[in-house]
């Protein structure tokens, strides 16, 4: 008894169980794991409430605006702030970083102002200037403290309570802050067009001191000139962009349809392809090894010369060639060997794509279910941030103490800004001021923020893996009804896509959620583990780096290998309709029990389907290459002229190869379905006309069976 035959039998000869009412779905179901169900909807509704609460307490101007010291939004309307929308900085020299200025707060005054500077000051000249120029001060007061307007303060008291700041230099806003004008002239750094600049203190000083607080400011305004100029090629070639990716759905269509004819040729075309070139490389190696003969050195071993940095020297070896020619040698054998002997499996892989071909050309509506998908994760994707931002902004203005001097004790203490002028802080910190510094809070709900942030990620994840697996069923409920017709398509029942959503909807819910908990908690845990792994850069020791890396490798392949059950535990839900844990333990074991063909047509599977996508996403893209370009003459007038030609270029192709994988998504959930049925056939049926088999007549004839009588005791 051959390995196919053994299928049809149990683990000790005697037939397996048939029943001959069962013709695909079962459709009397009754409702699976409804205790996960129950958890499930208490945990969405738990997930609302989350987000009312989040919302009741988030203010999300505390990202749209910037906040100055005193903790006042600029440019909120009804506020005092209401026409200044940008964030100045009394000294940027403070700053390390833009990444300070943006994320964090900067050790210096910041108020609100309607315009950054535009020209170089000091606060020592202007106060110099001020009765026979008074327009020098009327200007330069608009960068200082709201209501102060007394040039006859000293210098030194100025600085010190940090009434205004010591200069003014040429900037430009850039997300609502002024940052200097830089510019590069010759390769010199410049600000308005010069080098050095008064520090306001008695000292001049080089441009290039101010590299550090805006370094990479100059690579971001270009990045925002160059953004613009990408949003206006976008805004006059959209609709060209939404032809190429209408375009790459109808190739898409196309190569489906075709693969029902061309899924053996182009693999065959392919594998002797291969057998071709490695052979070619096997001469090639012969032919060096050969060449190199009598050539002084050549006849040295690796060994020998030991390691260089030059692998060209490693050429001029006759032991290397031989080496390559070796191993080229054992591929070529091996794949040889397996095609021999795979060779039946292959054809059944091919023979189920054009199976698969043949299913979706009789449920077209199929192929538009991915854009169903889309929206369900849009929508979860769409919550969770906007819940995080509210989350994220949920505190309260905390002040801290900011000191000249380093060694005040009470420097980033926190403070209240209104009782701060009453304690004995400013006296042993001259100018220290109590000035706002994040948002935060001592509240019990501000305690367990993180917590309620780490929840929102994680019902996140389990929504989106709940959409991705309703998705599944639905498409394998729809496909596995196809298969199970024992008439095709005259036994195929109406409407099997809605059908199955149906079902899946209405008994399912339960154990497609099982099956994304038990995903999300894993990705859970890997999103923790690329955490710690980021938070522990540069203070972890080896044997801690080994261990993490150790982790993050193993609940990796966790994650990869549940997906594989949970797609073909859903597979098993759409069919029979039982529990989770069911389902997903009779599909491992029909799976190990066809282990080869389920490799094989794994490869096949995933290798023509890379190919559609490249086929189309690179036809796509060379058509769109030649339009945007102006070298096809029928279309060159209506050519839009654009700035970069790539950036639809890049949209397109980017698109066509995002809407090839939506519809080959399709197509390899439908392959992976009938397999499974296919498996299930074989097991359940011989041929005979009280149990024949549903599978296609192709499919039939390269099993080579015709009637099979179950095996006498």
């Amino acid at each position: 008894m051959d390995r196919d035959e053994e299928n049809y039998y149990g683990k000790h000869g005697e037939p397996r169980k048939f029943d001959p009412k069962f013709r695909g779905p079962i459709h009397n179901r009754h409702c699976t794991d409804i205790i996960c169900c129950v958890i499930f909807i208490v945990v969405i509704l738990g997930y609302i409430a989350l987000g009312v609460v989040a919302w009741v307490h988030g203010d999300p101007r505390k990202v749209i605006y910037p906040t100055d010291s005193y903790g006042q939004f600029c440019g909120q309307r009804d506020t005092p702030n209401e026409n200044k929308t940008i964030l100045f900085y009394f000294n940027i020299l403070k700053c390390a970083s833009p990444a300070v200025l943006i994320n964090l707060q900067c050790p210096t005054t910041q108020l609100c102002v309607s315009k950054c500077p535009d020209r170089f000051a000091t606060y020592i000249d202007v106060q110099a200037s001020y009765r026979y120029r008074p327009d020098q001060w009327n200007y330069f007061k608009q960068f200082c403290k709201p209501g102060f307007n007394n040039p006859r303060k000293s210098v030194a008291q100025v600085l010190r309570d940090e009434d205004c700041p010591s200069m003014i230099i040429p900037s430009r806003p850039f997300l609502k802050r002024c940052f200097p004008d830089f510019s590069t002239k010759n390769g010199v750094l410049t600000v308005a067009n010069q080098t050095t600049f008064k520090d306001g203190r008695g000292k001049t000083r080089n441009v290039t001191d101010l590299r550090e607080a805006a370094n990479g400011i100059n690579n971001v305004l270009d990045a925002r000139s160059v953004g613009m100029k990408i949003f206006e090629d976008y805004a006059i070639s959209w609709y060209w962009i939404l032809i190429g990716l209408f375009i790459a759905m109808l190739l898409s269509l196309l190569f489906l349809v075709l693969l029902r004819f061309t899924a053996g040729v182009l693999f065959w075309i392919f594998i002797f392809g291969v057998i071709g070139i490695i052979g070619y490389g096997i001469w090639h190696c012969y032919w060096e090894y050969d060449h190199l003969k009598g050539i002084p050195g050549s006849d040295l071993t690796v060994y020998d010369i030991g390691f260089q940095t030059d692998f060209k020297v490693y050429l001029q070896l006759r032991q290397t060639w031989l080496a390559f020619m070796i191993i080229l040698c054992g591929v070529e054998v091996i794949i040889i060997l397996m095609l021999i002997f795979l060779r039946n499996r292959i054809r059944i892989a091919i023979a189920l794509l054009k199976e698969g071909s043949r299913a979706i050309g009789y449920i077209m509506s199929t192929l538009f279910y991915p854009i169903v998908t889309f929206l369900l994760i849009a929508i979860c994707i769409s919550y969770w941030a906007v819940t995080a931002v509210f989350l994220a902004t949920s505190g309260e203005p905390v002040y801290k103490v900011m000191a000249n001097q380093t060694l005040c004790k009470y420097a980033n203490l926190t403070c209240d800004p209104e009782t701060f002028n009453t304690t004995n802080v400013t006296k042993l910190c001259p100018g220290a001021q109590c000035t706002f510094a994040f948002y935060g809070g001592e509240s019990l709900y501000h305690k367990y923020i993180f917590i309620f942030q780490l929840a929102n990620a994680f019902v996140f994840l389990w929504l989106v893996n709940f959409a991705i697996a309703l998705g599944q069923c639905t498409l394998a409920g729809a496909f596995a009804s196809y298969y199970w017709a024992y008439r095709k398509p005259a036994d195929i029942p109406l409407w099997p896509l809605f059908s199955s959503f149906g079902r899946a909807i209405r008994y399912h819910t339960g154990s497609l959620a099982f099956g994304a908990l038990i995903l999300a908690i894993v990705q859970l845990i890997r999103v923790i583990l690329e955490y710690l792994d980021h938070k522990l850069k540069g203070t972890q020791n080896s044997f801690t780096r080994f261990l993490l890396c150790c982790l993050k490798c193993c609940f990796w392949c966790l994650e990869k290998f549940l997906k594989f059950i949970n797609r073909n535990a859903y597979i098993m839900i759409a069919i029979y309709g039982k529990n989770f844990c069911t389902s997903a333990k009779e599909a491992f074991f029909l799976l190990m029990r066809n282990v080869v063909r389920v490799a094989v047509l794994d490869k096949v599977t995933d290798f023509l389907l890379f190919l559609g996508k490249i086929l189309v996403a690179g036809g796509v893209g060379v058509l769109a290459f030649f339009f945007f370009t102006q070298r096809i003459p029928v279309f060159a007038q209506e050519v839009p002229m654009l700035n970069y030609y790539w950036v639809p270029l890049l949209t397109v192709i980017i698109g066509s190869y995002l809407v090839a994988h939506g519809f080959f998504s399709v197509y390899a959930m439908c392959v992976d379905t009938l397999f499974l049925c296919f498996c299930e056939d074989l097991e359940r049926n011989d041929g005979s006309t009280a149990k024949p088999y549903f599978m296609s007549a192709s499919l039939h004839r390269i099993l080579g069976k015709k009637k099979l009588s179950p095996k006498k005791a």
